[in-house]
């Protein structure tokens, strides 16, 4: 197994956030599960034992920029729940750009034939997987971080 260990990418909402989990080898993205965003409180523990569970070495956090690349509200507020997390959790968490993840997330689960409540339940995970396979594509595969 490579020691590299896994990594966990969250997909940051204001009512749910969604999360994605890479395989060991740090090839691969799979939409996880989606957990209610009921306050850093409650996260905090829940993501710990995910953490622990699913030996994750890295968070990935997708950051929605502006279209044209600067800060919007939304970009603040993640910035900053980014922050409470390494605060609060022990581990490397980056960055990365998100902006087009929901909208690729919807158009996959169409794509796959759900409706809009079964595509409402998942898409959050999705987006999540989406976040981490481009992650994946741009930074281990180049510098094997």
């Amino acid at each position: 197994m490579n020691p590299a260990g896994r990594i966990l990418a969250l997909d940051y909402g204001e009512k749910r956030i969604g999360l994605a989990l890479s395989d060991p080898l740090r090839m691969f993205a799979k939409p996880w599960k989606v957990l209610p965003n009921n306050g850093l409180e409650q996260l905090v523990p829940q993501l710990r034992v995910i953490l622990e569970e699913q030996r994750i070495t890295l968070l990935v956090l997708g950051m929605p920029y502006a279209l044209e690349g600067g800060n919007t509200a939304k970009t603040e507020e993640t910035q900053a729940f980014m922050e409470q997390l390494a605060a609060n959790l022990d581990i490397p968490i980056v960055p990365w750009d998100e902006r087009y993840s929901t909208s690729e997330a919807i158009e996959e689960l169409i794509k796959l034939g759900l409706d809009w409540k079964q595509r409402r339940k998942v898409q959050d995970a999705m987006a999540a997987a989406l976040i981490l396979k481009n992650y994946l594509e741009n930074k281990c595969h180049h510098n094997q971080t």
